[in-house]
């Protein structure tokens, strides 16, 4: 989706901590980078990132994102998508929430190169983007957008970036709502709580998708200009490439149910579509269908 050109953006919603180049992080093979990315992708457990450590030195730059003014910025720049995307999601979520007397607190969101410290630990760029509620903190390494095409073979449109932003703010509205927690109660298995949870937040994402167009901004304008089936396409495309069918067998030629964390492609996929064709959190509920 893009943006509407002048909409005013609000960087001070995104701090910026990069320093330097991104480095190598991820490499080390499709083995080594793959399991410690199927951990952590698009929904970290907070506990796997204290061991992260000594993948690099921790950045300790911090500000707000540069440069990232008008809608027309978050066209022409990954990192102001990021930021503009957090202003829809910002301005999204607490008005929609109210409707079910619920209060949004805002999470922060970092930006980051090479390691992270937060409340969770210390993550290097190898984790790709995650949320720690430990801290209500989402965080994104611009780099992983292009692993996300090269590695996993996602389009790179840009729904399907702002898809990976609204997933893991999705983390956060369970978090509010109390349903984070059940993927450390069974954190593994085609039918598990870990998949329940991403598949949750995948159809908050997309429930965020079918409102964002029309959803106003501080100023009165909606961030971003309406859906089109091309953006669908990238947004499904990108919920595909991170299904746990499909990064196991890149990895090791087979697929495993059994140590499924995430949801399968067509699960992932399923799910974002509902909460974009129903708008109705409702529809949601991962947890209560035997159907996922």
């Amino acid at each position: 989706m893009s943006f509407n050109d002048n909409v005013q953006l609000d960087p001070s919603q995104v701090q910026d901590r990069r320093v330097r180049g991104r480095g190598g992080l991820i490499g080390g093979g499709i083995g080594g980078g793959l399991i410690l990315l199927i951990a952590a992708l698009l929904g970290v457990n907070p506990q796997l990132l204290e061991g992260i450590t000594g993948a690099g030195q921790e950045p300790q730059g911090q500000g707000t994102a540069p440069a990232c003014e008008t809608g027309a910025d978050a066209d022409a720049r990954l990192d102001c998508r990021i930021t503009g995307t957090v202003n829809s999601l910002n301005a999204f979520w607490p008005a929609y929430l109210t409707d079910y007397g619920v209060q949004y607190p805002q999470p922060e969101t970092v930006i980051f190169d090479d390691a992270v410290s937060t409340g969770c630990g210390t993550a290097s760029s190898a984790v790709g983007p995650f949320y720690c509620p430990a801290d209500t903190t989402a965080y994104f390494d611009p780099g992983f957008f292009q692993d996300l095409v090269d590695r996993f073979g996602s389009s790179g449109g840009p729904l399907a970036q702002e898809y990976v932003v609204a997933h893991e703010f999705g983390h956060h509205i369970q978090n509010v709502l109390g349903y984070l927690d059940r993927a450390q109660q069974d954190p593994q298995g085609p039918e598990s709580g870990a998949v329940r949870v991403e598949l949750q937040a995948d159809c908050y994402a997309g429930l965020w998708v079918r409102h964002a167009s029309t959803q106003p901004g501080p100023d009165g304008q909606p961030f971003l200009e309406p859906i089109t089936q091309q953006d669908l396409n990238d947004a499904l495309s990108a919920a595909a490439a991170v299904g746990d069918d499909r990064i196991q067998e890149a990895a090791t030629g087979e697929v495993s149910p059994e140590a499924w964390t995430h949801g399968s492609s067509e699960q992932r996929q399923k799910w974002f579509y509902t909460g974009y064709e129903t708008g109705d959190i409702n529809q949601c509920d991962t947890f209560s269908t035997p159907a996922l």
